[in-house]
């Protein structure tokens, strides 16, 4: 029977290499970045339907006077929520949670309303306007069905990416936690235990979560399965829609009628074939 899975990430532990980047595109077939110049080490921008993990550089103030300035690296993800709002909202159930307990876009289900890419808190989701479809990080979702880690994981020269059974990803998570408190760390903490119901991709960061663009729940309005806004959106565009053409076939039938000739009534038209009606 199939686990429920997660991932632990290690901030860290990070170096900022990006091997999970270049194996989660070589894996599951993702277009290359165009090169171009941007603010920071980070070619990659952000999470969307070509960058599946994103390596972000959070610069952190020091109190040293030497190193004012210290890197802190973190590799983004899906976190596969347990309270997933992408699932929640999608009106077609193009998403669903996998017996890995993980969240995945059925892409030939998928209508490419991009409800889902509104509702996450994250901003991992992406619309690919070649296939219409909306896409994300799968969990490699082909490779646990096959008994294998997540091309991320593998790829990960530090093991910054952990992966496995979620309750013990918790645990590992915990005991990382505990040894950098006890070397004086005492800013580090857990990320995703309680977050959205509690992530399935767990981050140990040294700074408040904002610092790694990771929102807090105190803000988070989590929206509910009828997606009520979203569906009154498309129903007052359907009336538009009908009204509008309504009106644009009342016009083509004004042009085409022929204008009543002076004095008389307008000409009845003949039945087809152009014969007389018997009685």
């Amino acid at each position: 029977m199939a686990q429920t899975v997660g991932f632990f990430t290690d901030t860290t532990l990070c170096i900022g290499c990006k091997a999970c980047e270049v194996a989660c595109k070589e894996w599951n077939g993702l277009p290359n970045n165009p090169l171009e110049f941007r603010d920071s080490y980070d070619n990659t921008g952000q999470l969307d339907h070509a960058n599946w993990r994103h390596v972000r550089f959070v610069e952190q103030a020091t109190t040293s006077q030497d190193k004012p300035i210290a890197w802190s690296m973190m590799s983004d993800v899906c976190k596969h929520c347990a309270n997933a709002s992408c699932l929640e909202v999608c009106p077609t159930n193009a998403i669903v949670r996998t017996e890995f307990d993980t969240v995945f876009i059925q892409q030939d289900v998928c209508n490419g309303c991009r409800d889902c890419i509104s509702a996450c808190p994250y901003g991992v989701i992406g619309f690919n306007s070649n296939t219409g479809t909306a896409q994300k990080c799968t969990f490699c979702y082909d490779r646990l069905q096959n008994n294998l880690k997540p091309a991320c994981a593998t790829a990960c020269p530090t093991q910054s990416i952990k992966f496995g059974p979620l309750d013990e990803m918790r645990q590992t998570a915990a005991k990382r936690l505990d040894a950098l408190h006890q070397q004086g760390m005492s800013q580090a903490r857990i990320y995703g235990n309680q977050e959205y119901g509690g992530l399935h991709a767990l981050f140990l960061i040294t700074d408040k979560p904002e610092a790694y663009s990771l929102p807090s729940t105190q803000s988070a309005v989590l929206p509910s399965r009828n997606n009520f806004p979203g569906y009154l959106t498309a129903a007052v565009t359907a009336v538009i829609a009908a009204v509008a053409g309504l009106i644009a076939f009342r016009r083509r039938g004004e042009i085409s009628s022929p204008s009543p000739s002076a004095g008389g009534s307008a000409p009845s038209p003949s039945p087809a074939g152009g014969g007389q009606g018997g009685g």
